[in-house]
């Protein structure tokens, strides 16, 4: 299934090219996809890169042709109207501008953006009634109007959350589909629509209750939950979670089986394969490329149809034989391909050697931290709230709890960790956490002695919290300034918002004071993040850090002072001006990561979702090249941190959580060689 959860941009303003200056203050905002409006003489198309929504508009080379939003206003009064669109010609493609049939901004320009794959933003100030407008964008030239992906509305004024809604419940289950119902939320102005979810990643919006969810997979659990949304674009928390299996296809043919795979450009971490395409009577939606040993999904390839080769990343010095199978619309498997002939990848350096396990008997792990010394790390459990001392021996001892913690059910609860860099037990005795509380997310310092945590100060408070969203990792940078990662707590506004906290990576004095240097003057060293995870500095000091995404990509950043990572503009590369692409992306299927660590200039990056941890040589400023090891063995991986004065890591599977199997986890030691 294709997940679909909508992407934003930054502030509604004219973008500057190639700035990092502060922007205005950002409101909240309503994100209208053009897709979805009235077209009048134009043609939704998605072949262009980079859009936001499920496609664009393609107007008609024509005078007239126009998109029109049927838009909604917390109140009567000036709003920012702000259109993101591409031109990828050298001819301006002017447009009328009108709200409410009154033409607001008569052949407002739309320049040249030097490819149909570069988007700019457009802002035009107009007032706007409290309830229902209309705004039109018309061409007024034969050449017609440019690409338009979205409108977006900001709000003034209007800070209240909806409350949360209710108890959903599932109804009229088929195999691909089922109706979402829950008592409604209320609101000061009044709420503008619901945003369903399944786990993190957003599935639909409604207008109202009840919701018929369609084109779900079958025989699947769901975990369903609904955020309200105002006119103002706040969202509100969380509604109580729902589980809802969908029932099992009809029955059905499964695809044949692919033809052979043969395989070339074989290389030390990828490798071309390539097979004979299945048939279907519904239609193959995917293909997964797997190890033939272990059954382990090496690539994904989607599509409609899908391609029928792929770059596979593999790992060094290894073995394989592949096989392929294919997946129709009712979810259902081929029989494998015939095996492909034997092919062995070259060595290569920096490579994670089988693990031998350190500690085990975990309830969702979610962050090592070692003392100073390496002689022990502190490992935290999220839903527990306990804190564990661990010996590279494996002795594992409970030293405390921490307190004021409280889970969202979701993603929330007893999160990062990190000792003081001067850390001794005796003159500093400093252990920082971040955590989940009941106005929102905090950091706070405790004290550890070496045997056990005591004391509780809030170091920094303000940090929204959701279900989902919540960041949560910590890092002291070689500078002795402490960066904290906070999600956008799935309000999208927040992200490129320089007066909010969430969607950030903060850095921060040891008593939660903005750290001297910083860009803005505040606690915010990079903003335009959505849910940012794992944090680790290079041999020259080069921050990198591994992010979430919605449905697309999940991203791997090189953090800079002052920039804007694009969230909720751009998931994954966009090549939008005064925002900054990612060194590298990955499908959430593959990747959805978590933890980072970096060895001989190597990143490591645990994979939840994709169950595997991926090795990434850095060259510098970019990436060189990336495959994967583990692939499937242990689960979902969150926790990776580099052993003190070795070539190793240690990692940690987070099975037992809300996405995973139930399984024990267990925390593991690989030396890389």
């Amino acid at each position: 299934m294709v997940f679909s959860r909508s992407r934003a941009g930054v502030v509604a303003c004219l973008l500057v090219l190639g700035s990092v200056a502060a922007p205005a203050t950002a409101a909240a905002f309503t994100d209208y996809q053009a897709e979805t409006a009235t077209i009048s003489q134009g043609v939704v198309e998605s072949n262009h890169a980079g859009f936001t929504g499920s496609g664009f508009v393609n107007y008609d080379n024509l005078i007239g042709s126009s998109v029109e939003f049927a838009v909604s206003a917390a109140a009567a009064g000036t709003q920012s109207l702000t259109f993101r669109f591409a031109n990828g010609t050298s001819a301006d493609r002017p447009m009328d501008i009108a709200v409410n049939g009154t033409v607001v901004a008569a052949a407002r320009s739309f320049p040249g953006t030097g490819a149909w794959t570069t988007w700019q933003e457009i802002t035009v100030e107009a007032p706007l009634q409290a309830g229902g407008n209309t705004v039109r964008a018309t061409a007024t030239t034969a050449g017609g109007g440019p690409n338009l992906d979205r409108l977006r509305v900001s709000g003034q004024g209007d800070t209240e959350k909806p409350t949360p809604p209710g108890q959903p419940a599932c109804s009229q289950i088929a195999h691909d589909a089922l109706t979402l119902d829950w008592p409604v939320s209320t609101d000061n102005i009044g709420v503008a629509g619901y945003d369903i979810y399944f786990l993190g990643q957003q599935l639909a919006s409604a207008t109202a209750p009840p919701y018929r969810l369609s084109g779900l997979n079958p025989d699947f659990t769901y975990q369903l939950s609904v955020f309200a949304r105002d006119a103002s674009g706040n969202v509100s928390l969380s509604s109580p979670e729902v589980i809802c299996h969908t029932l099992p296809a009809p029955a059905d043919d499964p695809p044949t089986a692919p033809g052979r795979p043969s395989v070339s450009g074989i290389g030390a971490t990828s490798a071309t394969v390539t097979w004979a395409a299945s048939t279907d009577d519904n239609g193959v939606r995917a293909y997964l490329v797997r190890d033939d040993a272990t059954s382990a999904v090496l690539a994904t390839v989607t599509g409609d149809p899908p391609a029928t080769t792929a770059s596979v990343p593999v790992e060094c010095a290894h073995t394989y034989r592949v096989h392929v199978v294919a997946r129709d619309t009712a979810n259902q498997l081929s029989p494998p391909s015939p095996p492909s002939a034997s092919f062995t990848t070259a060595a290569c350096g920096s490579v994670p050697q089988s693990p031998t396990s350190v500690a085990g008997g975990w309830d969702v792990p979610w962050d090592i931290s070692w003392a100073p010394d390496g002689s022990y790390a502190l490992v935290t459990e999220r839903d527990t709230f306990k804190v564990f001392k661990v010996t590279p021996s494996g002795t594992k001892t409970q030293v405390g709890t921490v307190p004021d913690v409280q889970t969202t059910g979701g993603e929330g609860g007893l999160m990062g960790l990190d000792f003081s860099p001067t850390w001794n037990g005796t003159t500093d005795q400093d252990v920082f956490f971040m955590h989940t509380a009941s106005e929102g997310n905090r950091v706070a310092r405790m004290r550890f002695t070496g045997t056990a945590l005591s004391g509780y100060a809030i170091v920094l408070q303000g940090i929204d919290k959701n279900r989902y969203h919540n960041g949560g990792r910590i890092r002291f940078g070689p500078d002795g300034y402490l960066y904290v990662t906070t999600g956008d707590a799935q309000q999208k506004s927040n992200a490129p918002d320089l007066d909010s906290l969430n969607g950030k990576i903060l850095r921060i004095t040891r008593t939660g004071a903005a750290a001297p240097g910083n860009p803005f003057g505040t606690r915010v060293y990079s903003y335009g993040h959505r849910n940012p995870q794992g944090l680790a500095w290079d041999s020259a000091g080069r921050l990198w850090e591994s992010e979430l995404g919605d449905s697309a990509r999940d991203e791997l950043n090189l953090i800079l002072p002052g920039r804007n990572y694009g969230w909720p503009t751009c998931e994954g590369t966009c090549d939008t001006s005064g925002m900054t692409d990612p060194k590298r992306t990955w499908t959430v299927a593959e990747a959805s990561p978590s933890g980072i660590a970096i060895v001989n200039n190597t990143i490591f990056m645990a994979a939840l979702r994709g169950k595997r941890l991926w090795r990434i040589v850095l060259n510098g400023e970019n990436v060189s090249s990336v495959n994967s090891s583990f692939n499937g063995t242990y689960g979902r991986l969150r926790a990776v941190e580099k052993v003190p004065g070795a070539a190793a890591i240690w990692f940690g599977s987070t099975n037992s959580d809300n996405n995973g199997d139930g399984s024990a986890d267990v925390i593991r030691r690989s030396t890389i060689q």
